[in-house]
């Protein structure tokens, strides 16, 4: 029998279902609860239009005990401005963590500024900590070209040996990721990949759902859609898609795409529509949705996608939007390399596009054929769920999260 811990878990960016975005620290924390152990979350409250709050103030949700504390944040706000905000919470963070009486500090990222205060809060009250990387930072930032200052990139380098060297257990959340922390001297028998998870219970809705959502709109219908889900920021490239709605409509003009999500490069996506005139022709925008509402969309889609721009580093990754997508048994169409690519083709959950503006055309007929191809959107189905369920249950890698918590305490004990 494990022992009950007390974790103090620091995310900047938690949400709950009824918020629109990642749940991933929501669905491991509640589960934590529900195995009996006592789980405080240090979070932001990022809604500017509330009047701010300079206080704290605590929620119970699911069980989970929430601090929140106000600081105003968004993905549209200028790359300064999102920096002044994670050293503002990063301070405030610091101060509440080492408040709470706990046995172990996990701490998420990004941004990678959330280190500080999970350090501050293990050091001083003598506990360890676990560290999640989400992504490689400040590789990533640095690879966009987000950081280019050389002496912000070494306090950031030195920020990641700090974060790494400080902690007891680190969880990445795919193989580039640990390769990239082991890369640094890190103890590889230390890291742990906990990818990003499908939660089959959210997303096992009735398929009227998926006809209740394509009813409410007449250019959908019947048609077939093709949707993406998520962040419109710099790294997602989902102009992308803008380029593949014209190429398809030129072969096929019933195909439709939609995007559900908002972020810095909402506005120029939507320029850029216009100006291949497939706005509101082909391909339609929503605003972002809580993360309840994402099952009835991805229910009425025949294929969901996920990309980034031409950048190796970003292969790593692990998109919520891909694995919402093999929850929901909607056949996954990305347009980069790695091991979500391998894991399509070797499993036959999706499709692999080659985006380049060389290639388009050719990438629009194979996607025309395999949308309109029933008996390979079935078999692509299956496969979906077949991956969710048996390598990515959310209830499994919650477990092995809690392994990794008891370890780190364990191992601070002896």
């Amino acid at each position: 029998m494990h022992r009950n811990l007390r974790i103090i878990y620091l995310h900047q960016y938690f949400n709950t279902p009824q918020m629109a975005g990642s749940t991933r620290s929501y669905e491991m924390a509640r589960r934590l609860v529900d195995a009996g152990h006592e789980v405080h979350m240090v979070t932001s409250n990022r809604n500017s239009n509330e009047n701010k709050n300079r206080q704290w103030y605590k929620t119970i949700e699911s069980g989970i005990q929430v601090h929140w504390i106000q600081i105003p944040y968004s993905n549209n706000l200028r790359y300064n401005d999102r920096v002044k905000a994670f050293f503002k919470f990063a301070i405030k963070a610091s101060t509440k963590a080492a408040s709470l009486v706990g046995d172990v500090v996990f701490v998420t990222s990004t941004p990678l500024s959330i280190a500080i205060p999970g350090i501050f809060a293990a050091k001083l009250n003598r506990i360890p900590m676990v560290f999640e990387v989400r992504d490689l930072w400040p590789n990533l930032p640095i690879a966009v070209g987000a950081i280019k200052n050389y002496a912000l990139i070494f306090a950031a380098r030195q920020l990641e040996m700090f974060a790494y060297r400080s902690s007891t257990r680190i969880v990445a959340l795919s193989p580039g990721m640990k390769e990239g922390i082991v890369a640094t001297g890190y103890p590889s028998e230390n890291v742990t990949i906990i990818p990003n998870s499908c939660n089959m219970e959210l997303f096992d809705v009735s398929p009227e759902l998926g006809f209740q959502f394509r009813s409410k709109y007449p250019w959908l219908d019947n048609r077939p859609l093709v949707v993406y889900a998520g962040t419109l920021g710099i790294i997602n490239g989902v102009e992308n898609l803008v380029s593949l709605a014209k190429a398809v409509g030129r072969i096929d003009p019933e195909v439709r795409f939609l995007i559900v999500g908002t972020g810095m490069e909402k506005e120029k996506v939507r320029e850029t529509a216009k100006k291949l005139c497939v706005f509101e022709q082909n391909f339609f925008m929503m605003e972002k949705v809580p993360k309840i509402d994402i099952p009835k969309i991805l229910c009425a889609a025949d294929i969901a996608t996920s990309f980034v721009i031409n950048i190796r580093e970003l292969w790593h990754n692990s998109a919520n939007k891909f694995f919402d997508a093999l929850a929901s048994g909607t056949p996954v169409a990305i347009n980069y390399g790695g091991w979500q690519a391998d894991l399509l083709r070797k499993s036959g959950a999706g499709i692999v596009l080659d985006l380049n503006k060389m290639q388009m055309a050719r990438t629009a007929k194979n996607l025309v054929r395999k949308i309109r191809d029933k008996k390979w959107l079935k078999h692509a189905s299956i496969k979906a769920k077949k991956l969710a369920h048996e390598e990515f249950s959310i209830d499994v890698l919650a477990t092995k999260l809690e392994q990794v918590l008891v370890d780190a305490v364990e191992k601070r004990i002896k």
